[in-house]
């Protein structure tokens, strides 16, 4: 522990700082991100852009070979204000309906918590379900898709404002004891 307190990053400057890319003019409020957009972007930035990448494709190859690895060098950093189409349960920002209440904490380059404002509006909600399950079903055909859940949309009505955030134990057993890979700490018995 170097005794700072956590780095905060928005995802929008990660991707400028690290990968030259400008991911909040791909990102729109209401509707899909703007695939294109983003591809071109990507493609200047010499990375990778198959013709079936979608947009979330292209995010998160980005994220991963260039903003994630070089997260949580020196001190732990918070990867805050995730584009609303990477965040599928939270609130949009109240700053910016791009973006999303969520956040990921990162130590040396890895991953280690995700967590997000509860988006508790059941219309909304359901939308994004909706859309979702259309993307589905265009990329993976009609039997990809399953009935929304409609206990869940249902309580959602009721629910009161929360959050909540995962740790990924595993991975913070991995360094903390050095171990190179999450397969050296997993406590289940290895075939």
């Amino acid at each position: 522990s170097t005794g700072q307190p956590a780095y905060r990053l928005s995802v929008g400057d990660a991707f400028l700082t690290h990968a030259g890319i400008d991911l909040t003019a791909s990102c729109r409020a209401d509707g899909p991100p703007d695939r294109e957009a983003l591809a071109s972007a990507a493609r200047a930035g010499g990375y990778r852009v198959a013709d079936d990448d979608d947009w979330s494709d292209l995010f998160s190859r980005i994220l991963v070979q260039s903003v994630e690895p070089v997260l949580g060098m020196g001190r732990p950093t918070i990867l805050y204000d995730y584009p609303i189409h990477e965040a599928a349960l939270a609130r949009p920002c109240p700053h910016d309906a791009r973006l999303a209440e969520r956040f990921e904490l990162y130590a040396c380059g890895v991953e280690l918590a995700n967590g997000f404002g509860e988006l508790t509006d059941a219309d909304t909600q359901r939308a994004r379900f909706e859309a979702a399950m259309m993307e589905r079903r265009r990329r993976y055909g009609a039997n990809s898709v399953y009935p929304l859940d409609e206990d869940f949309l249902a309580a959602l009505q009721d629910m009161p404002p929360a959050s909540g955030c995962a740790l990924g134990f595993d991975r913070l057993v991995m360094l903390a004891v050095g171990a190179p890979h999450i397969e050296d700490v997993i406590w289940t018995p290895h075939p």
